[in-house]
């Protein structure tokens, strides 16, 4: 690119007000340049979309390796893609030991990805080695970040083709949007391919987990050194003090614990960082735009740990710092949870709880409708479900080797009211969602309203000549509101995840098919935490976050179907076409049609 222009070699004769003419000039300074993508066209580099079609590419050239890392690239970036992940899965088996490579992967992310996993390990030493590595490419990352936000910006508090502002107040406004994306390179470097959401915070961990791991290799000086670069960052972080407290009562004697300094590269990044929201905050107040510093060093991110070490020497075990080798804590939330509430209806049995199905607000009913109900449920549903629906008519979203049905409550009650299923057995599936939906706010001990977000009822059909050899899952492991990212061990709360659902729930109506289990897996997507055969009446429901990873295993012969629920406290999300529903069903009871015959009033609480 072009060398840029110091303001000092401009022609001595251009006068502010040709600047002017020039910045504002009509028609603008020669032809838009043909080298500028398209906002469209950046999206979708972001996104990596051009790896789908590498992949499809690579297939028809029989290079599935090639393939396979294009897949994979893509996939990276977008966890939430089904059928890519399918394919890959698929490639694993016909292509034999397939190592994946991600085309795009930016070093820095690898090697703390690593850093990490050698750590949990407890292979201090490669930990240390990957950590470091990992800061280095950091520091160079956000130097060419910083470059990358020199030139024009795109003014975004401002209708750009009518900006009126005058000669100075442009030029402000300019380069505090190159500052804003300066400033901005803490988050873009902190953020995994793909995603909105950065690591929560990111670059300080590195200090922390080096602090702990060159405590283990027995060089306190550099645990020291890595303790206090943390501390620059959170100066009052109770944990890391005492470790710095201890390491320096480890060096008594051998040298003096004050001439250890900080790391002068944290150091300088973290003046840069406060000086550039300075002047932002400044800027801010004069030109009249409006700016909010972000918190970009989150104390919620921590290592999932306890490696502290004690605050005296005296205290020390003899092996060391404690472990904590439990089970990682699970995603945050702004509410407090409970469960263990009534049941509300005397025929429902509880089977399990969350501790019982080694998870977090999970619990297993039986008997929540009667076979009588499941049977004519099941009719209904073969007289109104569509293959694809809810997927946009594909019949086979998860997996090609099945075929998906679905129905929505509103599109019974319509067929029901039109004759076409028996109106009775349609309004059926409109009460027994209330029940569930009932059930689901009490045992769970919610203190305000729980709302659909939306009604399914659903069957999925094992396709015959299909099954040898499936290695696949009906439904992929997923979160309900959140996109699960196994390699980073993350759950990104951001579209186009259900960011807004709440609870869930899966009422089943029948067993008489072969596979089809119900899983919940921690986080990696691999561990399997609890198994569910689904039969008639069954309930499994639990929180909607990435505490509660699950999917289907592969129906392998027969047809399963289900009623899923999905549920919100929020009322701005509230289901349309449940509303809708209730609608129909005041018109219906105003008709005196009648509701089903199931009573959907509790009785007397448990």
């Amino acid at each position: 690119s072009a060398r840029r222009r110091c303001p000092n070699e401009g022609p001595a004769n251009l006068l502010p007000s040709d600047l002017y003419l020039l910045i504002h000039a009509e028609p603008p300074l020669g032809a838009a340049s043909r080298h500028r993508a398209a906002e469209e066209v950046r999206a979708d580099f972001q996104r990596r979309v051009p790896y789908s079609y590498l992949q499809r590419a690579y297939i028809q050239l029989n290079k599935l390796e090639e393939a396979a890392d294009a897949a994979h690239t893509f996939f990276m970036a977008n966890p939430e893609h089904m059928e890519i992940q399918q394919d890959i899965e698929n490639y694993k088996t016909t292509a034999g030991k397939v190592n994946l490579i991600d085309r795009e992967a930016k070093p820095h992310m690898e090697d703390y990805t690593a850093g990490v996993r050698h750590y949990d390990k407890e292979e201090y030493e490669l930990a240390i080695e990957f950590f470091e590595r990992a800061l280095k490419e950091y520091y160079s990352e956000d130097e060419e970040c910083q470059i990358m936000c020199e030139g024009p910006q795109r003014f975004e508090e401002h209708e750009y083709l009518e900006y009126k502002a005058g000669l100075y107040e442009a030029i402000a406004d300019h380069y505090m949007q190159v500052l804003m994306c300066k400033h901005d390179c803490v988050r873009e470097l902190a953020t995994r391919s793909g995603r909105i959401s950065p690591i929560e915070n990111f670059l300080p961990l590195h200090y922390d987990y080096l602090q702990f791991a060159y405590y283990r290799v027995g060089d306190y000086v550099k645990a020291l050194e890595c303790a206090k670069s943390y501390l620059l960052f959170h100066p009052d972080d109770e944990d890391v003090l005492e470790n710095a407290s201890y390491y320096e009562g480890l060096l008594e004697g051998t040298l003096d614990p004050d001439t250890i300094k900080p790391r002068k590269e944290a150091k300088m990044l973290l003046r840069r960082h406060r000086l550039e929201s300075h002047l932002l905050q400044m800027a801010a107040a004069g030109l009249g735009f409006a700016y909010t510093e972000p918190n970009y060093w989150n104390r919620y991110g921590a290592r999932q740990d306890e490696h502290s070490v004690p605050s005296s020497i005296s205290s020390e075990p003899e092996d060391g710092p404690r472990l904590s080798l439990g089970k990682k804590p699970v995603s945050k939330t702004d509410r407090e949870l409970k469960e263990g509430g009534p049941l509300l209806y005397s025929d429902v049995k509880f089977v399990y709880n969350s501790q019982q199905l080694n998870g977090t607000q999970r619990v297993l009913l039986d008997n929540v409708i009667s076979e009588e109900q499941c049977q004519e449920l099941h009719r209904v549903a073969s007289g109104i479900m569509l293959a694809g629906d809810g997927y946009r008519g594909k019949t086979s979203p998860h997996t090609p080797n099945e075929r998906f049905e679905g129905a929505t409550v509103l599109k019974a009650l319509k067929y029901g009211y039109e004759g076409r299923v028996p109106l009775k057995s349609a309004r059926l599936f409109y009460d027994i969602s209330e029940k569930a939906r009932r059930i689901v706010e009490s045992y769970f001990m919610l203190n305000s309203t729980l709302y659909f977000s939306y009604t399914h009822l659903v069957c999925r059909t094992a396709l015959s000549g299909q099954q040898e050899k499936r290695n696949d899952l009906s439904h992929p492991i997923h979160a309900d509101n959140c996109l699960l990212d196994p390699e980073a061990n993350e759950c990104w709360k951001e579209p186009p995840a259900y960011t807004f659902r709440d609870y869930s729930a899966l009422l089943y109506m029948n067993a008489d098919f072969e596979g089809g289990e119900f899983i919940f897996t921690e986080m990696d997507a691999k561990t399997v935490t609890a198994s569910i055969k689904p039969k008639c009446g069954r309930m499994i429901s639990f929180s909607s976050g990435g505490e509660n990873p699950h999917g289907v295993k592969a129906v392998t012969k027969g047809q399963r179907c289900a009623v899923a629920l999905w549920f919100t406290l929020d009322p701005l999300y509230r289901e349309l076409e449940r509303i809708q529903a209730d609608e129909v069903i005041a018109m219906l009871d105003q008709e005196h049609l009648g509701p089903s015959e199931m009573n959907i009033n509790p009785k007397d609480e448990l």
